[in-house]
């Protein structure tokens, strides 16, 4: 910098978090390291939630040093921590190209959920919803997603507690992104999640909802089955084409029997359906009827969703007793049918609120910016003998 002091150089090192056990395998294996040192290696990062080498106290010093000479144990950087009123907390997390996505954290007395993104930004440009408003920036690696949680953890202060003591009870994957825009990605996450010698967030303690990728649907049912949320909306291709434009590429009756042939579904496995509530647009009790007729036969439950305003959104918030009228129709029929209470609506976390500043590059620029970290890394991995 002209007058001033160099900017720090971007760190290089390869982030282990993100990486399976037989990544980590492999990893080792570059080192001259026996196989059950990535078992040591994976407890420290999953289980105890290290973030330093030097912590690793079963490893050597000489490994621990090589470690550290050529990789790192990453956490997402912070660009803001908010706390609603309501005890709901919000991160913008800040990545190492500089993009950054959002993660909210959901307390229901001494336990709650966390809201993860899979993207930065998003491409569906549903109308309701200020994500919506930031175009795609790119997809977020397994690294990334995982990264999210960890890091709350580490802010929750639930690393090394039992599972019954754990704030940290349930994910949901409803932040920014469409998940399912990024299947491999969110299946290699969830795998790290799901396993019970790791991170051990059991399949029924994670719901990924989607606006319907049709084709993905059945790949990542079968692939790690998470519990199911689909963002509906409307209930006629006319109205959910103009609400969830993905709809025009996989209409209603196509989404249905998606769900309809998703694995293990069960009344202790039901489908969540989600439906923003939005006055005098798709709250009538004929939408309501109709809902019933859609989803009729399928295990299912339906989240009501006041609409949660932000700047030039265009809708309006149903009325309680459209609401409540709305759901005893549901109820009558035999569905679940809970009212979701606004959380963080003031700090902008609630559902549809999540917005980052990133933008999306050229693909020069892109190109450019991938080129610079490669040869960054393959100078690092040079240096330290890899």
């Amino acid at each position: 910098m002209p007058g001033g002091a160099a900017a720090p150089a971007a760190d290089a090192r390869v982030d282990l978090v993100g990486q399976s056990l037989d990544q980590l395998s492999e990893t080792l294996k570059t080192l001259g390291e026996p196989a059950f040192r990535a078992k040591q290696l994976y407890k420290w990062l999953y289980v105890r939630g290290a973030t330093d080498f030097d912590q690793m106290t079963d490893l050597s010093k000489s490994l621990r040093a090589k470690l550290a000479e050529g990789f790192k144990v990453g956490r997402p950087g912070v660009s803001a921590h908010q706390k609603s009123v309501d005890g709901t907390e919000k991160w913008l997390f800040r990545y190492a190209d500089g993009n950054e996505a959002e993660t909210v954290f959901i307390p229901e007395d001494e336990r709650g959920t966390l809201c993860v993104s899979s993207q930065v930004g998003c491409s569906l440009t549903c109308s309701f919803c200020h994500t919506g408003t930031q175009k795609l920036v790119r997809n977020l690696t397994p690294g990334d997603i995982v990264g999210q949680f960890m890091k709350a953890r580490d802010d929750l202060g639930d690393w090394g507690r039992s599972e019954d003591g754990r704030r940290l009870t349930n994910i949901v994957f409803m932040g920014m992104g469409e998940p399912l825009y990024n299947t491999d990605n969110v299946i290699a996450a969830l795998k790290l999640l799901g396993d019970g010698d790791g991170l051990a967030m059991g399949r029924r303690r994670v719901t990924l909802s989607t606006s319907g990728v049709v084709p993905e649907m059945a790949r990542i049912g079968e692939a790690v089955c998470p519990q199911l949320a689909i963002s509906l909306h409307a209930v006629t291709d006319a109205l959910r084409d103009e609400l969830v434009p993905i709809n025009r590429k996989y209409p209603i009756a196509e989404l249905m029997q998606a769900v309809r042939d998703y694995p293990n579904l069960s009344n202790a496995r039901r489908v969540t359906w989600e439906y923003v509530m939005l006055a005098g647009v798709n709250d009538s009790d004929a939408d309501a009827r109709e809902l019933v007729r859609l989803i009729d036969g399928i295990p299912s439950k339906v989240n009501l969703i006041p609409f949660n305003p932000w700047p030039g959104s265009g809708y309006e918030r149903s009325s309680n007793n459209r609401i409540r009228r709305f759901a005893e129709i549901l109820m009558e029929a035999g569905y679940a049918s809970p009212v979701r209470t606004p959380r963080g609506d003031d700090i902008l976390a609630a559902c549809g609120q999540l917005k980052s500043d990133s933008q999306r590059i050229g693909k020069r620029e892109r190109l450019k910016l991938e080129a610079e970290m490669e040869a960054a890394r393959l100078e690092k991995e040079a240096a330290v003998g890899l």
